[in-house]
């Protein structure tokens, strides 16, 4: 089954590495789970912004036309796989740099993984209110952060003081990655592609 280590990363992760690192699947099945986890958010933000509203402060819950979320949901949903894909890329890129030669499909599989907890904050957006889907956003990164680091030495097969290293290469690359996203997303709202109140 395709999503078969979600449990495991949350209730016991070193030895759910250690599986991930043993088994290897083929880069089609981490491609899967990336595709299938970025659903989730894409699927509840829609919903939200249509069905319910969002609240993000004082006033009237924000409403999008279906055509508008419908044309954000697909952007997120692109977004958050090209993000996936970039972050594995990133890992590859620098294992090298700190005494690793991992695959593409290994360092897909760490970044597909790392990136669960992420995607799977998603469905807070069933309950949407700003302060709560930030406060569980950040718990989401949280956990994300703690696979990264305690991923990175299993998967890369490196020791741990340098996959401490590593990790951190790694999540300082991913936040700025993040910030190119968002700029982005900034530049096309500018352009008249943002969203569409109801």
């Amino acid at each position: 089954m395709i999503l078969n280590h979600i449990f495991g990363l949350y209730t016991h992760p070193k030895e759910e590495w250690q599986t991930i690192d043993r088994r290897h699947e083929s880069l089609l099945y981490s491609l899967s789970h990336i595709m299938i986890i970025a659903l989730i958010p894409s699927l509840t933000s829609y919903y939200s912004a249509v069905h319910i509203g969002w609240s993000i402060g004082v006033g009237d819950p924000i409403v999008l036309t279906e055509r508008s979320a419908m044309i954000v949901s697909t952007a997120m949903y692109f977004g958050l796989i090209g993000g996936a894909l970039a972050l594995a890329y990133l890992i590859h890129w620098m294992a090298r740099t700190f005494g690793s030669s991992p695959t593409y499909t290994q360092s897909l599989e760490l970044a597909a993984y790392t990136a669960t907890p992420l995607f799977m904050v998603g469905f807070a957006s069933f309950y949407p209110v700003l302060w709560f889907v930030m406060l569980v956003g950040l718990v989401g990164l949280t956990y994300s952060v703690y696979l990264l680091y305690s991923g990175v030495p299993i998967m890369m097969h490196i020791p741990e003081e340098r996959g401490f290293i590593y990790s951190s290469s790694v999540v300082t690359c991913g936040l700025v990655l993040l910030v190119v996203m968002m700029a982005s997303s900034v530049i096309l709202w500018s352009m008249g592609m943002g969203p569409v109140l109801a």
